[in-house]
This record gives C-alpha cells, structure tokens and sequence, in this order.
C-alpha cells in the first residue's frame, strides 16, 4: 500500500482563493470571492496578502476587487510553452481505448489533411489500413469531419476544395457532396460536439469522433474512436459517443480550454 504524502494545508486552503479566480475568470469583490472559495472575508484577507506580495494576485485600486497578478500569468504562459498536446492525449486516448474495448487515434492537422499521429489498438482487430501517417478525409471520415467542422473556414475550405478536385475522389461518386449537403453536414457535428462515420468510408466499421481545443480555443487535436458495426454502437447519445466526448473534453481541460 502507498503511504498518502503529507501537505501543507494552509497552502491548501488558500489554494480554494486561486481556483475561485481561475474559474469566475474577472476580478472579485473580497466578500464574493471568499465566499465562492468556502471561507469567510476575515479568514481569505491574509492569503490576498499574502498572494499580493508573491505577484499570484492583485487588487485594482480603484474598485477593490482582487483579479490574478502577473506572476500567476507567468506560470500560465510557461505553462502552456512546455504543454505539448500529444503528451497530455496519448495517456487519456489509452485509458479510453481499454475502457470502451476499441482502437483509438489521435490526428493532428498536415499539410495534405487531418492525418493520424498515434493509434492504440484494441484486443479486438479491426481490418482498416490506418496507421500513423495515414491522411484522412475531410469529408468521408469522422475525423476529418471534425477538424472541417472547427477549423476557421478558410483553412477548412482550402482543405476541401483540394480533396473535392482530387481525381481520385472526383472518380468516387459516393464522394461527391453539394454544397448545401456539407454544410448541413458540418454544422449538425458543430450542434452534437461530436461527428460520425457509419459503414464509411469502409463497410462494416463505424467511428466516432471529437475535437481537442487549447487554450485560445483552436482545434489542435481530433479524437477518434473506431470499431466493427457489430460492436460499436455509433448513436449520438450512447455511451460510446459519450466517453468520447468526455475524453476530448478532459484533454482540452488539460491544455487549457475553457
């Protein structure tokens, strides 16, 4: 058995005030944010202070309230500097994958597309040719649907427009979609946070997929869960689709979205 480490509860404590702030993200009134940390103003006073002289939090001296100081902003940013997406992903993308019993991939956007970066594969062998390196569709795959989706849409449509003027997708009739058919398309995965592929592009095998946002809120990561029809329920609100979606969420938590 692991013998629990022992703190400092007072670093603990005053730990509640820090959080309150990150999580109101504005400046407080000493009464609100004592009172969102779970003390009282007399008992949070002397951590402001405390805080104040370390740069982890200032008051505006013109309103009183107390805001995040500029050294807490310099953790922030050294922070996020040293957080590589895929480092915090691949452990999550892993737990996900023996959790639901099925292979997921992580993709990140190249230069030809969304193209797989790292996969974990289930006991459960799937016969997809999909490894790292591999391309995705922008449009055919649940992946690629995802980074089409929340791309800004000028890179999204540069990335479409190639794959729709490709001669291997212009030969594909099935590939061939109206305008108004993806938008329609792209803005339903928006609405449902999530998008999904059934039976294509390859028969027999569904997937799931959802969006990894940083801290600004850009699409850095998509991930995807993918298995044959006959295991892999891919409703909107089963629990596949839910994990999924708590998954991406968690990685994005993590990289700093809010």
């Amino acid at each position: 058995m692991t013998k629990a480490q022992r703190g400092i509860q007072s670093i603990e404590v005053g730990g509640a005030l820090l959080a309150a702030l990150v999580e109101a993200g504005t400046p407080l009134p000493l009464r609100e944010l004592a009172q969102r940390a779970g003390m009282g103003s007399a008992k949070a006073h002397p951590y402001l202070v405390s805080y104040g002289k370390l740069g982890l939090i200032e008051q505006d001296p013109l309103t009183g309230h107390y805001g995040l100081g500029p050294f807490a902003l310099q953790l922030g940013l050294v922070s996020l500097q040293l957080l590589s997406p895929l480092r915090v992903a691949i452990p999550a993308i892993t737990a996900l994958a023996d959790a639901i019993g099925h292979t997921v991939a992580l993709a990140v956007l190249g230069s030809h597309g969304p193209t797989i970066v790292h996969i974990h594969e289930s006991a459960r062998p799937i016969h997809v040719n999909m490894r790292p390196g591999t391309v995705m569709s922008m449009l055919n795959t649940a992946t690629g649907r995802v980074f089409a989706a929340w791309l800004p849409p000028a890179i999204a449509q540069h990335h479409i427009v190639r794959e729709l003027t490709d001669p291997v997708v212009i030969a594909q009739a099935a590939a061939r979609r109206p305008r108004a058919e993806i938008a329609a398309l792209l803005a339903d995965v928006k609405r449902r946070g999530l998008a999904r592929a059934v039976g294509e592009p390859i028969p027999g095998i569904n997937a799931l997929s959802a969006p990894v946002f940083d801290h600004a809120g850009a699409i850095v990561l998509a991930a995807t869960a993918i298995g044959p029809e006959g295991s892999f329920d891919p409703a909107w609100d089963g629990a596949l689709a839910r994990e999924v979606r708590r998954c991406a969420g968690e990685i994005s938590r993590r990289l700093g979205y809010r």
